[in-house]
Formats: C-alpha cells, structure tokens, sequence
C-alpha cells in the first residue's frame, strides 16, 4: 500500500497539522517528498480557516533532512549537475522560508531527531516542543558540505546566541533534550506520549486569541529580530498597535474586562 511521504489532518478546527511520514527513513525527505510538502503548504496557507500550523514526524524522527540515498545513481554514486543541486537546495530552503514567513503560526512537536534540513524546519517554526528522545544534528557540516543550510545560520544564532551557534556549526555535536532545553532550542519537554496533546494545548490558546493579535505579534517579532535599533523597532510596533486599538475585537476584549465575562473574538 502507497504511503504520502506528507499527511494532513485538522484534529481541531482551525489547525493543520502536517505530518513527517516515511518512519521507515525517519522522515528524510527526497524530491517527490518536497514536492509533496510545498503542495500540501499551498494548500494549508490557501485556507484562510488556518490560524496554526503544527509540524511533526511519524515514528521514531522528526525530520532526518535529506535522503542521501535518493541522491545516488545506479551506480552508487552522486552525479547530479549544478542547476540539479542547486533545484534541490531551493526546494528545501523555499520550504523553511514559507513556513517563517507565513503569518500564521508555527510549532513544532519534536518526538526525536532533527538533523540538517530537518532541523533547520523545527527552526523556522516559532515555538518547539520535544521529548526526553529529542535531538538536534547540525549534520552537514560532517559531510563535507556547510553547517549553514536552510536557514540554520539565520535561527540558530537568533535562539541561542552567535557564540553556541558558532560552536555547535562548527563541530556538528548533537544537542541532546535537556541541553536543547536549557538552551531555549524548545520551550518545554514533555513525555513522547503527551506531545501532540502539548503542542495542541499550545495551538489552543492561540485559537482563544484575536486574530489581528496573533497575526501581528509574529510579524512584530520576527521583523523586529532584524530591527536596525531601537526606534524603528518602536515606530513599527506603533503602528501597529494603534491599528489594532481600531479594531472590533479590541472594543469586544474591553467590553469583556469590564463585564467580567470572556471576549468572543472575531474569526478570519
């Protein structure tokens, strides 16, 4: 039986979760498997019924990146052309870049390993969750090919500061689950059992919230992650804000305060 390398579901209103499902090569992806991903991404972001994105893997890994053995020919050997490897390397960072830059929220259940490409997706998301079997790997930098990929030298140093990021790229060392922890890489660990039903918890009290707010607080942050200084940072938050002071849904929060009962926010 025909298995999609990518599954979709929506175990709540509201939420897409997309699913990792080659468990048999921990989830590594090859050509058809992007593919697959970016197709299923046009159609998660095409639905404006999408207020959170939640990223996961099937089996035992989260995301083993790219599968080498896809790359070899029938000789057993990697032939690929320059405009062949470098289509390959947009697929996977084109992938990272739409999950950051979409609006709409990302988490990321982490059941296990992360490694090269595979990380650099728990990266772009913007909350990650993991277990005790969870694991980061640098991966290429071992290779003989660049530690930074898809966006891993943009992330990293943004979560856990250039000097980290400099030594675990430079020396492709794993970071383990509580290391990743301590470091900030995930927000919280939980039993492999219970983290669907953490990051769904998560996923929840985004729904509670106005979507102007969630929309406009990731925005916020990752624009002003590459704010220049202070007063741009400022100016852009301003705006912002005094837009959403215009809004229904804030005059619903206000009447909500001061009636003491909870705010029925607009949806999309």
């Amino acid at each position: 039986m025909h298995h999609p390398p990518i599954q979709l579901s929506h175990p709540e209103v509201g939420v897409a979760l997309i699913q990792f499902n080659r468990a048999d090569r921990m989830n590594a992806l090859d050509v058809p498997a992007l593919d697959a991903a970016h197709a299923l991404l046009d159609e998660v972001l095409a639905d404006r019924g999408t207020r959170v994105i939640v990223l996961t893997g099937k089996g035992k890994g989260f995301c083993a990146g790219l599968d080498l053995k896809s790359m070899l020919d029938e000789h057993g050997q990697v032939n690929w052309s320059v405009e062949e490897a470098m289509s390959l390397q947009k697929k996977f960072a084109g992938l990272v870049q739409r999950l950051r830059e979409t609006d709409v929220p990302v988490i990321a259940a982490v059941q296990g390993v992360a490694v090269g490409a595979g990380m650099a997706l728990s990266l772009a998301a913007d909350v990650r969750f993991g277990t005790p079997q969870t694991a980061f790997h640098v991966g290429a930098v071992k290779i003989g090919i660049s530690a930074g990929e898809c966006g891993i030298s943009y992330h990293l140093p943004r979560l856990v500061g250039a000097g980290r990021a400099f030594e675990l790229m430079l020396t492709g060392r794993p970071v383990l689950a509580q290391e990743a922890l301590s470091m900030g890489l995930v927000s919280d660990l939980v039993p492999e059992p219970e983290l669907m039903e953490r990051a769904m918890a998560c996923a929840r009290s985004i729904l509670a919230l106005a979507p102007y707010s969630v929309t406009q607080t990731k925005r916020i942050m990752w624009r002003n992650l590459d704010a220049p200084d202070l007063a741009s940072a400022l100016e852009l938050e301003n705006q912002v804000q005094v837009l959403g002071l215009m809004t229904d849904d804030f005059s619903e929060a206000v009447q909500a305060f001061v009636h003491k009962r909870p705010a029925r926010f607009s949806t999309p």
